[in-house]
């Protein structure tokens, strides 16, 4: 049973009796706990209600359009508290997250409802058999952290005795028809090599319905007193983790005409291999996981470029960015300067506040812009990714802000999108448009 917060105006809920502070305990006889209850109970037309008011129950129907949002608002999206991580793994990024930063970066959420509606990835720890079988019941896809098939490893890596008892939940769900992408973090000597082609393997055999794994490298900063010691991927490792995917790709491309598995493009990065063609990545089925992420950036960079004229005349703009995308960045650049009157300078930040094994342009602070940027003629603007700004906001991961960063370095700063058409816009003519725009401050 939830609390109503607030009744839609114009909604099928707001011709009815139901107020604020009234208690929603059940539909059509299901009693509802959370969002993913209320959701998939109201799909329907015609609604019987009970509620609660100062401790009396009361009923009533409801007939809406099927799939018509009811009406009802509730304290919180998911309508109870967000699920935590039950887990203590090896590789955890937040573990090495360094003291007194902001609390929301400290909080690990293992929610199975936030797979399903915004597709974060969960390791299955926190669910019993009864949430396996609601989400079976309910026809619910979903996104799994599986890291390793191998039961004991998986206890160990995750240090959670359950967590190779929960693999059991991948054969159920492939069993009901569900569908499942899967992500293995590596870990060089502890779940690649040979335990990587058993997970393959035994994923392999849950098809079709395994709709798509990423393979993703470990992620140290050099905040790891006290955990594991694990060592990063190096250029001969990471080469190694390709050719097994490799090997498995073939497989599942005879079999089911897809690639299905994939590796990050930071495998091939730290591999200094080229990076696949685009239509390698098929549909693009990881692309928040980063496969694929840069390819696509680059086809829509040349797309622009090959189709775009912009009546410029000169411009200095810099860009700031991490090492492991470095050389792509420069290598756009460059195509910029050579066709545009138009002098681009790419700058690569070191971390220094994760430690230099952290490359990637998401994880650099406005304290790192400042201290490597200072006293450098940046030109007209500097752009950034916004990958470095929390979501929505101009607030860096160290809570210093664009405008800070701005003051320090007497430039404007500019936060582009991830797409490469509109950085291509964003350093010759500081494109802007109300849709799709890169941000600055104001």
């Amino acid at each position: 049973m939830v609390k109503i917060t607030g009744i839609i105006k114009g909604s099928p809920a707001s011709r009815t009796r139901i107020q604020p502070e009234d208690i929603l305990l059940s539909i059509n006889g299901h009693k509802i706990n959370d969002v993913l209850d209320y959701m998939y109970y109201t799909a329907e037309n015609s609604l019987s209600l009970v509620l609660e008011r100062n401790k009396a129950k009361y009923a009533l129907k409801v007939t809406k359009g099927e799939y018509d949002d009811l009406g009802l608002e509730f304290a919180s999206f998911l309508m109870d508290e967000k699920q935590s991580c039950s887990n203590k793994c090896v590789f955890c990024f937040i573990d090495q997250m360094p003291p007194n930063m902001r609390e929301t970066l400290y909080f690990k959420d293992d929610d199975a409802r936030l797979s399903f509606l915004h597709g974060n990835y969960v390791t299955l720890t926190n669910l019993s058999q009864s949430d396996i079988d609601r989400i079976i019941a309910m026809k619910l896809n979903i996104n799994v952290s599986v890291h390793t098939t191998n039961p004991e490893l998986r206890c160990r890596m995750m240090k959670n005795r359950f967590a190779g008892d929960k693999l059991k939940y991948l054969r159920q769900m492939a069993d009901a028809g569900l569908k499942m992408n899967c992500q293995l973090v590596l870990c060089p000597n502890l779940n690649d090599g040979d335990e990587l082609r058993r997970s393959l393997g035994d994923l392999y055999s849950l098809m079709p319905n395994i709709t798509s794994i990423a393979a993703v490298p470990v992620g140290l900063t050099k905040f790891r007193d006290g955990l594991e010691p694990l060592q990063g991927y190096t250029k001969h490792s990471a080469n190694e983790v390709i050719e097994i995917i490799e090997e498995y790709q073939v497989k599942f491309l005879g079999n089911y005409g897809m690639r299905v598995v994939f590796p990050s493009d930071e495998f091939y990065l730290i591999a200094g291999r080229e990076l696949p063609d685009f239509e390698y990545y098929e549909d693009f089925c990881q692309f928040e996981n980063g496969v694929g992420m840069l390819r696509s950036f680059i086809q829509e960079f040349e797309d622009e470029l090959e189709n775009a004229e912009y009546g410029i005349t000169e411009r200095h703009v810099s860009v700031a960015t991490g090492y492991l995308a470095y050389d792509t960045i420069e290598k756009l650049a460059s195509l910029v300067r050579s066709k545009y009157n138009v002098k681009c300078d790419v700058y690569k930040i070191r971390n220094d506040f994760f430690g230099e094994t952290v490359t990637v342009a998401g994880l650099l602070t406005a304290g790192d812009l400042i201290t490597q940027l200072s006293g450098i003629d940046l030109g007209e603007e500097l752009l950034i990714p916004e990958s470095m700004l929390r979501h929505g906001s101009d607030v860096f991961l160290d809570d210093l802000t664009v405008h800070d960063v701005e003051k320090a370095l007497n430039v404007k700063i500019t936060a582009t999108v991830n797409n490469g058409g509109e950085f291509l816009r964003a350093i010759v003519s500081g494109y802007n448009n109300d849709n799709n725009s890169p941000r600055g401050s104001k």
